[in-house]
């Protein structure tokens, strides 16, 4: 499923952004009688200096070659930080183009060795948050961690990904907004589109999510997570680019309460027979949870 917005990319960013600003932040008084959200259109031409019917001609998609002075205004109207910036910006640069042949991602073969000697939660994604290779304690810490799931689809659809992050709701949009990210303006990449569309028709979430258009880096971090068997974890996340594809790797502060339930979920682990670093298709099928 395509996303319908994808031929004005530009113009829905604007749209989106314009409707999460409130006229308090922009410094207008609130007014009475306001049919839309966040600010009017003429609201962000008058800030940004610009001619109304300008503004309206970007966000309609007529004019896809506003200057980066204009973008700046446009920037600093909107409330965007620098990550938003760089986004806008990028959508402004974007240019038609031949389709990309798609290329499978790869996992290279040292990858897998680092893999199976690391004993700390360790996985390989890709731009689609697909797991494509996992080690024991990877899977350990949690099922949704083997070759071949979706994190993204999990996290929105599987019950259990819900119950194991203490804060779903910041999990949810921070990997909605990575995605958007990533995405960028590589609208047709058909993992992509496979992807949105899934999760459009599954996830109320997902949905509310995507149109607000943020856009987000989802890098090194901590996170707060509920272990069915040793219970709560406070655990460091890294990603570490190889190649075309992620690393991530979990760990705890060395001694703490943390780091002992991760060495008894280690021992776990070696008791029980687990998917290792194998590679699976990225997108196999999942099943849906209504």
């Amino acid at each position: 499923m395509k996303d319908p917005e994808s031929d004005n990319q530009l113009g829905s960013y604007l749209r989106a952004r314009r409707e999460l600003v409130s006229p308090a932040q922009a410094g207008l008084p609130p007014g009475g009688n306001r049919r839309v959200p966040g600010l009017r259109r003429e609201e962000v031409a008058l800030l940004a200096g610009i001619s109304p019917d300008y503004y309206l001609r970007l966000e309609r998609g007529r004019d896809r070659n506003p200057s980066p002075q204009v973008l700046d205004s446009l920037a600093r109207v909107l409330n965007l930080d620098d990550v938003e910036r760089t986004y806008l910006l990028g959508l402004a640069a974007a240019r038609p183009r031949a389709p990309r042949r798609k290329r499978p991602e790869h996992v290279p073969a040292r990858v897998h060795q680092l893999l199976a000697h690391l004993q700390i939660p360790a996985f390989v994604e890709g731009r689609a948050f697909d797991v494509l290779a996992s080690n024991p304690m990877a899977v350990a810490l949690s099922p949704r961690l083997r070759p071949g799931e979706n994190r993204l689809r999990s996290l929105l659809l599987d019950p259990e990904e819900q119950a194991f992050h203490q804060d779903w709701a910041k999990a949810t949009a921070d990997f909605v907004a990575a995605l958007r990210t990533t995405i960028g303006d590589d609208t047709d990449n058909a993992r992509f589109v496979e992807l949105v569309g899934e999760l459009a028709l599954s996830s109320q979430r997902f949905r509310t999510l995507w149109a607000r258009h943020d856009v987000r880096n989802l890098d090194g971090g901590t996170t707060t997570v509920h272990h069915p068997v040793v219970g709560e974890l406070r655990l460091h996340r890294d990603k570490l680019p190889v190649d075309d594809v992620i690393l991530v790797v979990y760990y705890p502060d060395k001694d703490s309460d943390s780091d002992q339930k991760l060495q008894l979920l280690t021992a776990l682990s070696h008791t029980e027979p687990a998917d290792t670093a194998h590679s699976r298709p990225a997108h196999t099928p999942h099943p849906k949870t209504p």
